[in-house]
């Protein structure tokens, strides 16, 4: 009730200042063009009149591929899909009961964004930002952004970011996110924290251009190990356990941990660089260019007592730790013709080493290394040009020497029908060795121990993609992949295992027959007046031979919603109900040694659905969010597992804000 006077109180004070702005539907862009109007402070702190005038699309957000967007500040469905733990539509993720605890996949991406193994422990790593994920950014004014969302007991969620310039060459981004949730159920709290700093810089003749971030990341987790008597104290419904943290968990001693650091630095110079004397646009141009990454991280996984259930252990206290440090350097040219197109090529060296405290002898004598580290040569390259109406884009990296990677190849090719259709194809193929922890993992654990370096080869993948985007028909994805020597976790053992014990023997497993998946997924809105429809539908086919790939047949998601613009055009409203549903299946379990899920084909979950029942509103460039999350859990059975022993969250409304302002 507390927390729904403050929204209460929030709202009317929010519309009360909205009122006295009498603002239009459109005034989160319209009203930034009000700063032409003001004096806007220059590099050194002078006074300058901004004769142009300002506008939203003026503050550009430039990806690691270089495609830039403006900052938008509209509300729509998707922002309310994308606000999140994630900060991104969670259509194809199952999350756990506490947030940011671990996320089960629903659907599956194989394709690779790059040819080197990452560390492992994906289960829980999601909330980590890969170098790939950073984004840079080209402001004429200082601007915020403050993202805040409640969590689930004495704990808040903030993302907050500044970016500003020096001049409007020379601009700079400092963001930080901080994360912690206690949890509904006993011994779960999840922490998380991120910090990123950014840098971009164009000299003043255009030749020199650099990009740099700097990036310090930690996730830390309680894991309780799921329930411990989920008939009789999860699914019986039973009033004695709906206050969850009367429900008995498996451990309350047990953290991982993962974290890491990463100094990221791109850089060109145009040797060469011949304009048009009309449009002042390059005609011809040849560059040459330098990338640098270094990077440490490593994930630990501690527990006070060792418990049976995985299996004996060599001391009593448990404390793993594996580290992957990596150093990667890039040399590259680029040659730039308006009629020939872009030509990129460079020679890329990755060193790697990945280690732990100890050598390892089993009982049969056979001595498991502590270490991997090599240093791979590779060469790439990639190529840009419009042709006829088809803009086409092709990436290529090839493997010259080390034993890690192999080859990958992306080709993409869009063809704009008319302004509200559009075709694009892409073709996949890639091929390299499975994260560090397939391959080399050392644990007190016994059976967490093993060396597959030389054993596993390396997984291959192929696909083709091919997407309509329609504002008349929807948006229709279809993607076909096939995938050799697919690598996965999986308790494998010479005896029967029994129930409930099968966490003693996970091993990694290599399967030696393909798997081609099928995906189709169609996105379509309905409107009628100010209300409409809005239906997202995944269909997958799996084929294998053996069960090791599981994944739903159908997922679905489909929101019916409501929006106008309330008290005198001082604010716009959505609101609506999400229904969301996926087909049982074989749900893969989770292993919290590892921080990975893994494959069992004993225990079928799903089936079940999911409700949500949201307002959301926008004043000026504030909007503001309030859910009551998943409100049917207690009158539609109490099956909703996001993972075997591991429960999705009950009814719990959370509310909170992304807000905007500028200097």
């Amino acid at each position: 009730m507390k927390y729904i006077l403050i929204v209460f109180l929030f709202f009317t004070s929010c519309i009360v200042f909205g009122q006295k702005g009498e603002l239009r539907k459109g005034a989160s862009i319209d009203s930034l063009a009000s700063l032409n109007k003001k004096k806007v402070s220059g590099p050194m702190g002078r006074q300058k009149s901004d004769t142009i005038g300002i506008t939203i699309k003026d503050y550009k957000i430039i990806t690691f591929a270089r495609d830039t967007t403006y900052l938008d500040t509209t509300l729509t469905i998707n922002k309310e899909y994308k606000y999140n733990y994630l900060r991104k539509d969670d259509f194809e993720l199952m999350s756990f009961s506490n947030i940011g605890e671990a996320y089960n996949s629903l659907g599956l991406d194989l394709e690779r964004a790059n040819i080197y193994p990452y560390l492992g422990a994906i289960g829980k790593d999601r909330k980590y930002l890969e170098k790939e994920q950073i984004v840079y950014y080209n402001v004429p004014t200082p601007m915020t952004e403050l993202f805040f969302k409640t969590t689930l007991e004495q704990g808040q969620f903030l993302d907050a970011n500044l970016t500003f310039n020096t001049s409007p060459r020379l601009n700079f981004s400092i963001g930080y996110t901080g994360h912690r949730s206690l949890g509904k159920y006993n011994d779960n709290q999840i922490q998380s924290g991120n910090f990123t700093m950014t840098t971009n810089y164009l000299s003043r003749n255009n030749r020199y251009a650099l990009r740099a971030h700097i990036a310090a990341q930690n996730i830390i987790s309680q894991e309780n190990g799921g329930l411990l008597e989920k008939e009789l104290q999860f699914e019986s419904g039973d009033e004695d356990f709906t206050n969850r943290p009367r429900v008995d968990v498996r451990f309350d001693d047990v953290d991982n941990k993962i974290l890491g650091k990463r100094y990221y630095l791109d850089h060109t110079y145009k040797l060469i660089r011949k304009q048009l004397d009309s449009t002042r646009s390059e005609k011809t141009s040849l560059s040459i260019g330098h990338v640098f990454n270094y990077e440490t991280k490593y994930y630990q996984f501690m527990q006070t007592v060792n418990d049976t259930i995985f299996g004996n252990a060599i001391l009593s206290g448990i404390n793993d730790k594996a580290v992957l440090k990596t150093f990667y350097n890039e040399a590259n040219a680029q040659f730039y013709n308006r009629t020939l197109g872009k030509l990129t090529g460079g020679l890329q060296m990755y060193n790697y080493d990945y280690y732990f405290d100890s050598q390892f002898t089993t009982e049969e004598g056979v001595v498991i290394p502590n270490r991997l580290n090599g240093t791979e040569l590779a060469l790439g390259g990639k190529y840009e040009k419009r042709i006829g109406g088809f803009d086409l884009n092709a990436e290529l990296k090839y493997n010259l020497s080390g034993n890690l990677t192999g080859n990958l190849l992306n080709v993409t090719a869009s063809y704009k029908i008319n302004p509200k259709n559009n075709l694009k194809f892409t073709l996949h193929t890639s091929s390299r060795m499975p994260n560090f922890n397939y391959l080399l993992y050392q644990s007190e654990y016994l059976n967490y121990n093993w060396d597959n370096s030389n054993t596993f080869n390396k997984e291959r993948v192929s696909s083709l993609r091919g997407e309509l985007n329609s504002v008349t028909w929807g948006n229709l994805m279809v993607k076909f992949s096939n995938l050799d020597n697919y690598t996965y976790f999986a308790p494998v053992s010479d005896v029967e295992i029994d129930a409930g014990m099968e966490q003693a023997f996970i091993k990694p497993v290599q399967e030696s027959n393909g798997i081609t998946y099928l995906k189709v997924k169609y996105e379509k809105e309905f409107r009628v007046g100010m209300f409409a429809l809005n239906n997202t539908v995944m269909y997958q086919n799996v084929t294998q031979e053996e069960q090791v790939m599981n994944l739903p047949q159908l997922v679905t998601r489909n929101t019916l919603y409501f929006s106008s613009d309330v008290f005198k055009k001082a604010m716009y409203l959505q609101t609506g109900i999400t229904f969301k549903y996926f087909t049982a299946y074989n749900m893969n379990a989770y292993n919290p040694v590892l921080g990975e899920f893994y494959t069992q084909n004993n225990e079928e979950l799903g089936g079940y659905p999911l409700l949500d029942f949201f307002i959301n509103a926008r004043i000026q460039q504030t909007r503001i969010y309030l859910k009551a999350e998943h409100f049917n859990s207690s009158f539609t059975g109490y099956n909703y597992y996001a993972a075997p022993n591991y429960p999705y969250r009950d009814f719990v409304i959370r509310f909170g804000l992304v807000w905007n302002f500028f200097s």
